[in-house]
């Protein structure tokens, strides 16, 4: 063996190569992303035409590097999501995420066994093509939630943690599908029961050890700079690289402990993040208020004889200076990762999904329409997440006659308003209370309501049309199991042949593909259509209103 790599210039075609490579994979995000909110899917098909799939420009060595490279922006992507997330808002909406995970996870499973019809498969191939299929693309979900804007809102939250439930069983189910290759006698407990385990652990261990160790842990370093002000343990925490630090070995540590434990590296990164997040939320005041003090209390303690004037004007130097340095963990984030995540490690993500695709096997007459038909079967499954969102009107579900009734009832009761009030009466087709907390630049809708979602207004599809598409996107974790599936010779049949990838195969990466490549184009399409709402457009002699959303964009 070599003691070291012998360093050789790369030759000119390859520069040419990995140049165009990188620039293009950067330009078709900014292209899409500004028209259409799917940047991803420009980095995707780049994907396809510079790797395997296509031209096979790049070698097989650099392709690898791009899909670890890739995966390591893909962890950065979730830890993002964690730190985003409101615990608060994610404590009230736990319920209706779960509801909405196990819709995701049960329809595409139930609506996989269609492949015993349609493609002669047995219920050992169907259940891991339903595995495939129920899980979410993390990187595409967070990706699209963060051009769009809607990350911190109470609709990303619940779609971020019901496609985080939907990964960690696809992720057992990876567990499961890797040990099928033989015979299904070689499943054991353990092999279902650990990462199911060890992710409820995590779950459950990460807020007992904020609450119980960090919260004192806090507290006491709070109350120690105070008393030493110049104390080496001050002058560490004051030092502008601390917080990265001890924000990545969190990360790092998380990663590594759920890895070897059996679970989701992925889980184990939102979960860093959303601890990092709660940090924020209980101490980031209380630190700078500290520092404030450590270094006021310093100074005093240097120079006695200043004036009152002089402590007042140092203490003011001293809380502004806390806070222009700000440690929370998304300032961290967006100094330290922000930049490199987004030009090359997010595009490698998604470049590297498109490796995955066998454009070349794909385009066979039967493969071709048992792919689409399955892949309007795996839409659905997921486009049907989006009905808890939905809130049925009493009027769409009674007859006209008595609906006209109850309207009649409802517009002959006195209004509330005082006499004298010159307020027209509401003409829409139901009159629709007042939100809690309205928002300022919200306009009465006279014809046709886009108004909030949750018992406000129940005609308005955009909350649950923008959940329903951001479910359907399957990405990394599909590629995964449909591929560990392939090479366990579990969708292959007895007279295959060698070499070639097998029916079942090509029509579940039809599914896969579609999915990914369509979910965040509609989203994407929903999405811009709800911001040209949200600026009060006028059509037709009707005036839209602003709050499209309503409580599902607020954060």
């Amino acid at each position: 063996m070599a003691a070291s790599l012998p360093y050789h210039e790369p030759g000119i075609v390859t520069i040419l190569i990995q140049t165009s490579f990188l620039l293009l994979l950067n330009i078709a995000n900014f292209v899409l992303d500004h028209s259409l909110y799917c940047g991803l899917l420009g980095q995707i098909f780049v994907g396809v035409a510079w790797g395997t799939p296509g031209s096979e420009w790049l070698s097989t060595e650099a392709e690898q590097v791009v899909v670890q490279l890739g995966y390591l922006g893909l962890l950065l992507l979730v830890y993002e999501g964690g730190l985003s997330t409101s615990l608060t808002a994610l404590r009230a909406n736990l319920w209706l995420s779960s509801c909405v995970a196990v819709t995701g996870i049960s329809v595409p499973m139930g609506l996989s066994f269609v492949l015993q019809k349609l493609s002669s498969a047995t219920p050992l191939q169907a259940f891991a093509a339903g595995a495939a299929l129920c899980s979410t693309s993390l990187g595409t979900t967070f990706t699209v939630l963060r051009s769009t804007g809607l990350i911190k809102s109470r609709l990303g939250v619940v779609l971020t943690s019901a496609a985080m439930m939907d990964d960690v069983i696809g992720l057992v189910m990876v567990q499961i599908i890797s040990n099928l290759g033989s015979s299904v006698n070689c499943i054991g407990a353990v092999t279902v029961v650990r990462p199911l385990l060890v992710s409820l652990a995590f779950a459950v261990c990460a807020p007992l050890v904020c609450v119980f160790v960090a919260h004192p842990f806090t507290l006491w370093l709070n109350s120690h700079r105070i008393k030493h002000p110049k104390g080496l343990v001050n002058q560490l925490v004051k030092k502008r690289g601390t917080p990265w630090v001890m924000h990545s070995s969190i990360l790092i540590g998380c990663i590594a402990g759920s890895t070897y434990a059996g679970t989701s590296n992925l889980f184990a990164a939102y979960i860093a993040g959303a601890a990092i997040s709660w940090w924020d939320s209980e101490f980031q005041d209380s630190v700078q208020e500290t520092s404030a003090a450590v270094t006021l209390a310093s100074e005093q303690n240097e120079s006695t004889s200043h004036t009152q004037h002089e402590n007042g004007n140092a203490s003011l130097s001293a809380a502004e200076h806390s806070q222009k340095v700000d440690s929370s963990g998304s300032a961290v984030f967006e100094r330290y990762y922000s930049q490199p995540l987004e030009r090359i490690l997010k595009p490698f993500f998604f470049a590297s999904i498109g490796f995955s695709i066998p454009i070349t096997e794909m385009f066979h007459g039967a493969i071709v329409w048992k792919g689409i038909v399955y892949t309007t079967l795996m839409m659905v499954g997921k486009l049907l997440c989006g009905v808890w969102l939905l809130r049925i009107s009493t009027a769409s579900i009674l007859p006209p006659k008595a609906a006209a009734i109850i309207k009649h009832l409802k517009n002959s009761t006195p209004p509330a308003h005082p006499p004298h009030s010159q307020e027209p009466p509401a003409t829409s087709q139901e009159a629709s209370p007042p939100s809690p907390q309205p928002r300022p630049d919200s306009v009465t809708q006279t014809t046709n309501s886009h108004s909030s979602p949750a018992g406000t207004n129940p005609r308005s599809i955009y909350p649950a049309s923008i959940l329903g598409c951001a479910m359907t996107a399957r990405g990394e974790i599909g590629f995964l199991i449909s591929s560990i599936a392939e090479s366990n010779k579990i969708f292959s049949s007895a007279n295959a042949e060698e070499g070639k990838s097998s029916e079942i195969f090509l029509v579940v990466t039809w599914a896969i593909m579609l999915c990914t490549i369509l979910g965040p184009l509609s989203l994407g399409l929903v999405v811009r259509r709800v911001k040209q709402l949200e600026q009060g457009v006028e059509k037709e002699g009707r005036l839209v209103q602003k709050d499209v959303l309503g409580v599902w964009g607020l954060s």
